[in-house]
């Protein structure tokens, strides 16, 4: 499952508030994105967080980050649908890391490679957007295996020492 490729340039906003530019302005050295087309596949994103939270805290260059796509025609509505989910998750360090993104999704999917919206897609991108490995759907011990054994290849750094 390990594609090269790159992650494009977007801006978002995060459920508290502030604008982020990814890929460069996110928090890790390598960061994992859950990234949500519909709604009901939060269920599907919410699989993939207690790894992710043990995959933090063992390597302390990587972050998490959940990324609801929604249409730019949504935009208008971002203050209703974004203060829904705000109100909904109770805890700022979540809120922290959910990047609403309102865009053109048919592009957005073309320049990740994907088809379809019927499943959530698992990215680790770098900060200059170099895609190192990808799965789809929720989560399993195969994709947690392809990932630990990419992760193997890579030594932890702090971003003092990257």
């Amino acid at each position: 499952m390990n594609h090269a490729g790159r992650f494009p340039t977007v801006v978002g906003t995060n459920l508290e508030g502030s604008s982020v530019r990814l890929p460069d302005q996110l928090g890790g050295r390598l960061n994992l994105l859950l990234i949500a087309f519909r709604q009901n596949q939060q269920a599907d994103v919410d699989t993939w967080m207690p790894y992710a939270e043990a995959l933090e805290a063992r390597r302390p260059d990587i972050r998490t980050y959940e990324l609801p796509v929604l249409s730019a025609a949504y935009r208008l509505a971002r203050p209703f649908i974004d203060g829904g989910m705000r109100a909904a998750i109770p805890d700022p360090a979540v809120r922290q890391r959910t990047i609403t993104l309102y865009l053109d999704k048919a592009a957005f999917r073309a320049a990740l490679g994907v088809s379809g919206e019927d499943q959530i897609h698992v990215r680790l991108v770098d900060r200059a957007g170099t895609t190192h490995w990808r799965a789809v759907g929720a989560w399993d011990a195969a994709s947690a295996a392809g990932l630990d054994a990419i992760l193997a290849e890579v030594p932890t750094m702090t971003d003092e020492g990257a």
